[in-house]
């Protein structure tokens, strides 16, 4: 940063109420003093003079001379530099402007007070220069933690989506592995539908964001998937797909649900209905996935749910949430994602 900009800087920042208020309560009795001693304009303009230029150049010139958090060549010679400028800008308008102006033996420039305005120039500038500078480093680190919060997250996300993508992989290429010693040309159409699946996919590994509609595309992929093995098995039924809202979620964020819902629904041996509907509830999207087959609780060894638990959290706090229960003998998942609250979905590609 220049030393303009040092100063622009610096100004600006004893302009705001938590200075500017203690700057003038400590300012302004000294020139209504010097206006009561002289009862004149002149001297009123001098004791205004005198402050303006400590504002000036006070706490600007500390900062540029002493800069924060970097060591300072020759500090002695600095010094003298800052106590000079601070007897230039004293004496100029203490000493050499009432002359000008014909003024003489006011309350602010004689030579007692004129040492103690001096001393205040060195005091306030070197105190005020060192309370913005410390501003700026708080604000620094603030803004530098939230961004180390923000890529923490990020990878925390990244890693659960790493995690989550070769679970789902691997149970179902093994699936498709027992189909091709039973029914190959099943295990054809599933391979078919697993690579569209995996282009689907891989467009949303790298992406923090996608569209609801493009993870809906996804899920109606795997149930697709699922039929091609068990057609007679299980129905599909959707409410709310054709009005789903502009919303960005994290990619991969309701696949493991819908996977648990087939693996301990139809594919348990639960024949009946699968729904996933859609709704928008006050601020909230709210996605409903049920199953054939009661909710018997947490699974031992189940990852899915508590890995998108884990991503909820992460990506909205408590905002979002995600519910199992039973509801008359099926398992029903409620999941709550707040609208507007992540960047807009880019398009897929």
């Amino acid at each position: 940063m220049g030393s303009l900009e040092v100063f622009l800087d610096t100004w600006t920042a004893m302009s705001r109420p938590r200075r500017l208020v203690p700057i003038l309560i400590v300012g302004a009795p000294l020139i209504v003093a010097q206006w009561w001693y002289t009862n004149s304009a002149p001297g009123t303009a001098v004791g205004v003079a005198m402050l303006l230029s400590f504002l000036a150049l006070g706490p600007a010139s500390w900062r540029v001379l002493f800069p924060s958090g970097r060591d300072v060549s020759v500090p002695v010679v600095r010094a003298l530099i800052y106590a000079a400028l601070g007897i230039i800008a004293i004496g100029g308008t203490g000493l050499i402007l009432p002359k000008l102006l014909g003024v003489y033996g006011t309350f602010l420039t004689v030579d007692p007070s004129l040492a103690i305005m001096l001393g205040l120039f060195w005091v306030g500038g070197w105190g005020l220069g060192r309370d913005i500078d410390l501003e700026m480093q708080i604000a620094q680190e603030k803004a530098r933690a939230a961004a180390l919060q923000q890529q923490m997250e990020h990878a925390q996300l990244l890693a659960l989506k790493n995690h989550l993508d070769p679970h789902f992989l691997f149970n179902t290429i093994n699936a498709i592995a027992e189909w091709c010693q039973e029914d190959p040309a099943v295990a054809e159409a599933a391979l078919l539908r697993l690579a569209t699946m995996l282009r689907t996919m891989l467009s949303g590994i790298t992406a923090p964001t996608w569209p609801l509609r493009e993870e809906l595309a996804l899920l109606d992929d795997l149930l697709a998937l699922h039929a091609v093995r068990d057609p007679d098995r299980f129905q599909v039924r959707r409410e709310g797909w054709d009005a789903v809202p502009d919303l960005a979620i994290p990619p991969l964020l309701l696949l493991p649900v819908v996977e648990n819902a087939m693996k301990h629904g139809p594919a348990a041996g639960h024949a009946g209905e699968v729904s996933v509907e859609i709704e928008v509830q006050d601020h909230f999207v709210v996605v409903q996935i049920e199953n054939p087959g009661p909710y018997t609780g947490p699974r031992p060894g189940g990852q899915g749910i508590d890995m998108v638990k884990q991503r909820l959290a992460l990506t909205w706090g408590r905002r979002a949430s995600l519910e199992l229960a039973d509801v008359g003998g099926r398992t029903r998942a409620r999941i709550a994602l707040p609208l507007s609250t992540l960047p807009p979905a880019p398009d897929s590609p």
